[in-house]
């Protein structure tokens, strides 16, 4: 058994997972896992920076979750940072201060690495499933990017993609510093554009349609899945691996669309960092199971963190 942390930091949410993870038998055991938003990605799309605020948000994360590491103790520690830090002109800045916090240098890893890091979190413990066909489509809605891997029990095809549900945001939801609120159909439009060109894209190299069971992964999904199930509160047990079709993707992302901020906050199973993106997040999903024919999706809690968190063990 070894005692590992993991640490995801993406363009919308940082997350840690301390766990006990026993190689020869496959399983992991969490001792503590949790996410805060922090929007590292905050304005990188349209800046190719890394905002002052942005980073102490995450530098008081990452203090945090030293402390939570220092309690529980970890044979290794891994810090893996995506999207928006490949992004950022200045990600030096964000490497100094994670390695003064956390001891350890992040890695800022390619949109390849990141989806195969995804795929192992997501399918390792779907491979005994006789209810679920394969190969599995693993698609991995971020804050910036989205990556999509095919595979049965290894990847076969992957890619990464720069549509997320904060670029999607700032660059379709707001003008001039002002949330367009709700999203006119303009906006919507506009969206679904480059999330359809995105997907070219992705299906040059991905064959998206080959596969037979869509697995979701990260906060937009999560939360789609949350409101479609009607939760009255955040429950990660009734969220993984619950399948939600097509028709309630589609309802609630119409939904969330047609809302004004005040209406989504009023969902309360939506975490407060979710409200302004969610919308968008959403879409991608939609057009995503669109797109491939998928007659539902197949949420999972366990993604990129415990990909990070096996590649350690």
């Amino acid at each position: 058994m070894t005692r590992v942390a993991a640490v995801d930091c993406g363009t919308n949410s940082i997350r840690l997972l301390v766990a006990d993870a026993d190689p020869a038998t496959g399983d992991i055991k969490d001792l503590d896992r949790r996410m805060t938003i922090v929007r590292l990605g905050q304005g990188v799309d349209r800046t190719g920076r890394l905002a002052p605020e942005a980073l102490e948000r995450t530098f008081a994360a990452c203090r945090d979750y030293a402390a939570v590491i220092g309690e529980l103790g970890a044979d290794a520690i891994r810090f893996v940072a995506t999207s928006a830090s490949r992004d950022a002109s200045n990600r030096e800045d964000f490497v100094r201060g994670v390695v003064d916090i956390l001891g350890v240098e992040p890695e800022v890893i390619s949109g390849d690495q990141e989806a195969e890091f995804s795929f192992t979190g997501a399918t390792r413990e779907l491979a005994g499933r006789a209810d679920l066909e394969r190969p599995f489509l693993v698609t991995d809605i971020g804050g910036g990017s989205t990556e999509f891997v095919v595979g049965d029990t290894a990847v076969t095809a992957a890619r990464s993609v720069d549509i997320g549900c904060v670029r999607m945001t700032e660059r379709h939801l707001v003008r001039d510093g002002v949330a367009i609120d709700p999203a006119t159909p303009e906006a919507i439009a506009a969206m679904t554009r480059d999330i359809d060109a995105a997907l070219d894209l992705a299906e040059a190299t991905v064959p998206l349609r080959e596969a037979r069971t869509l697995v979701g992964l990260a906060g937009s999904v999560t939360s789609v899945a949350a409101i479609a199930l009607n939760l009255p509160g955040y429950d990660p047990v009734a969220i993984h691996h619950a399948r939600i079709p097509v028709e309630q993707v589609r309802a609630v992302t119409e939904r969330l669309l047609a809302a004004t901020h005040a209406e989504r906050a009023a969902i309360p199973v939506l975490h407060p960092g979710r409200v302004d993106v969610i919308g968008a997040g959403a879409l991608v999903l939609l057009r995503i199971m669109e797109r491939t024919g998928a007659r539902e999706v197949v949420v999972s809690e366990h993604d990129i963190l415990d990909g990070i968190a096996w590649s350690i063990a």
